[in-house]
């Protein structure tokens, strides 16, 4: 590190992307959180390699430093850890030529974003990562979605991992019916509504999906049976977080633990919340 680098960390939160219908959109940042820097590695942390997603992103920046990361997130389960690391690794960069200055990373954020974005090659999972809380992301801009809701999100985790998000993706139809296209249009924007007026009753329906999850649901038919038992359990809501094999649930707090309960034993289960904050860039 250069004498005149000082040490800098970001702090970047999980995400759960598509919520259903908004397919490439909509995305939900998640009280999960991945952890990177230079200089001065905090205990418990790894060298990042050349290979990390993070160092990828950091290097394809103009980033010199080694890296140093720490994270609480699943690998390729859906919680959006490629996303996350990608931010970070921007971040980073941007950090390494201009400082840990709050003006400076403010005014770059959307900058970063895009190259995260065609990094991962869709902007959900790096938005929700980026700006916290829930968020659509539309060729480069994003709103985040205001709502008086504030869920708790179980997410249930088989062992079993899918093929890669990319690999998932070449899956999809290339055509689909005009039907199914207007099914997600109204769902998509029937959930941006509920959500920015707080309407849990239209949740449910406004989750449904016809583009991607079914097929997605062909080879991880235990996560199909995980959504099912949420819903049934009493959850608002549920959908296969990004392309899975993870099943994100909304639901209110008091019913958090027995919605849990209900969910099969064969996948690991955490009770989150939605992370208000987004990436968060310091010195240390």
């Amino acid at each position: 590190m250069s004498v005149n680098q000082k040490p800098v960390a970001v702090r970047v939160p999980a995400s759960s992307a598509n919520l259903g219908p908004g397919f490439d959109v909509l995305g939900l940042a998640l009280d999960l959180h991945l952890e990177a820097g230079f200089g001065n590695a905090p205990a418990e942390s790894n060298d990042a390699d050349e290979n990390h997603p993070l160092t990828v992103a950091f290097r394809h920046c103009g980033g010199t430093q080694d890296l140093w990361v720490r994270s609480q997130m699943p690998m390729g389960k859906g919680l959006g850890f490629s996303g996350a690391a990608r931010v970070a690794g921007c971040i980073l960069a941007h950090a390494e030529k201009h400082g840990a200055g709050e003006k400076e990373f403010d005014e770059a954020k959307l900058e970063i974003l895009r190259t995260a974005s065609e990094l991962e090659g869709h902007p959900d999972n790096a938005a929700a990562s980026m700006f916290g809380g829930f968020v659509a992301s539309v060729d480069g801009f994003v709103v985040r979605i205001p709502t008086p809701l504030d869920p708790a999100i179980i997410v249930w985790v088989p062992q079993r991992q899918l093929t890669s998000t990319k690999e998932s993706r070449t899956k999809l139809p290339a055509n689909i019916k005009f039907e199914d296209a207007v099914f997600n249009v109204g769902r998509t924007a029937l959930l941006v509504a509920a959500l920015a007026a707080g309407d849990i009753r239209a949740l449910s329906i406004a989750t449904g999906d016809r583009l991607h999850q079914d097929l997605r649901f062909t080879k991880a038919p235990e996560s199909k049976l995980a959504l099912q038992a949420a819903v049934n359990a009493g959850a608002w809501c549920a959908w296969l977080s990004g392309s899975g094999p993870t099943i994100a649930a909304m639901v209110d707090h008091g019913s958090a633990q027995r919605i849990d309960e209900a969910l099969p034993a064969t996948g690991s289960k955490m009770v989150l919340g939605v992370a208000p904050q987004g990436a968060e860039l310091f010195a240390i």
